[in-house]
């Protein structure tokens, strides 16, 4: 049993009559004759009474009809899924980031995502640090990741979406908190609370970085697995911390951001993928992120 056969079946089933029936496939009217009696042949049962003024199913005829036409239109599901498959509007794409440095750019992308491609399935992998995005976006366990620069991993493709500074968090009654602008090298000896070391975050390194070209390494007394607990530690007088502008969002009771003074430490984010992902529902993603997370002017310079 052919293809063709169950549509020349449907077509003079719906029709009731060869010659319509013919006219609806673009075919003679002789070939379709022979393919029902084929079909007819092989079930062994005959499908339509025809005379020469009419055309009528048989009780087989009508009992194959509700089949014949659920097998065509799955097929035409699985066509079309197929087709939109390779062009992205199906499929599933893994996404690592890490939470409150996400917190404006992540909702972007995926709302803009949602309504140009409902189809497509987004799978989200939270506390994800840029590093440890990055390694897994190499090693292909994730399609797309938010990292920051720089992007260093052979085969990984990236593009910048933001740029930030390194700014102080203080607890509100520091006496640092008066000042207008905090230089590093002022928080020497100040207790420090960051993310744990080895986790991938590029927030800590920055910070790292940053003390040690102030002449100090950051005294890190307490450690937390993400910003949220971080600033709340903070504010609670654990210690300071130097976290991104991105993160200012997280405002509460004991809390302060200043920024630092002298050169700001800058840090650019970006999405970062495998060059070589054959995924059309990547490629999608990252055709949408083009208008919703556009690469800032100011990196262009």
């Amino acid at each position: 049993m052919e293809l063709r056969h169950l549509n020349a079946f449907l077509a003079v089933a719906e029709e009731l009559h060869f010659g319509r029936a013919a006219k609806r496939l673009q075919m003679a009217q002789p070939p379709l004759s022979q393919q029902i009696r084929q079909l007819e042949k092989e079930l062994g049962v005959q499908l339509f009474h025809r005379n020469t003024r009419s055309v009528r199913l048989t009780s087989a005829g009508e009992s194959f009809l509700e089949p014949v036409r659920t097998v065509l239109d799955d097929l035409d599901t699985a066509v079309r899924a197929a087709r939109s498959a390779g062009t992205g509007e199906y499929g599933r794409v893994t996404i690592g980031f890490a939470g409150a440095s996400s917190h404006e750019t992540l909702p972007r992308l995926t709302r803009a995502v949602r309504a140009a491609h409902p189809g497509l399935e987004l799978v989200m992998t939270g506390q994800t640090y840029a590093n440890t995005a990055l390694s897994r976006v190499a090693d292909g366990s994730l399609d797309l990741g938010f990292v920051r620069l720089p992007v260093t991993r052979p085969g990984v493709a990236h593009r910048v979406i933001d740029e930030e500074e390194l700014v102080c968090a203080l607890p509100s009654d520091h006496p640092l908190a008066r000042r207008e602008t905090v230089p590093l090298a002022v928080l020497t000896g100040e207790p420090f609370v960051s993310f744990p070391a080895n986790s991938g975050s590029t927030v800590r390194d920055a910070m790292t970085e940053a003390c040690e070209g102030a002449g100090f390494t950051p005294r890190i007394v307490q450690e937390a697995p993400d910003s949220y607990t971080i600033l709340a530690l903070v504010a609670a007088g654990v210690g300071v911390t130097l976290t991104v502008t991105s993160v200012q969002h997280i405002q509460q009771n004991g809390l302060v951001y200043r920024p630092l003074a002298g050169p700001a430490v800058r840090l650019r984010a970006a999405l970062a993928w495998r060059a070589d992902n054959p995924s059309a529902a990547l490629r999608a993603v990252l055709a949408v992120a083009e208008e919703a997370l556009p690469t800032p002017v100011r990196t262009l310079d």
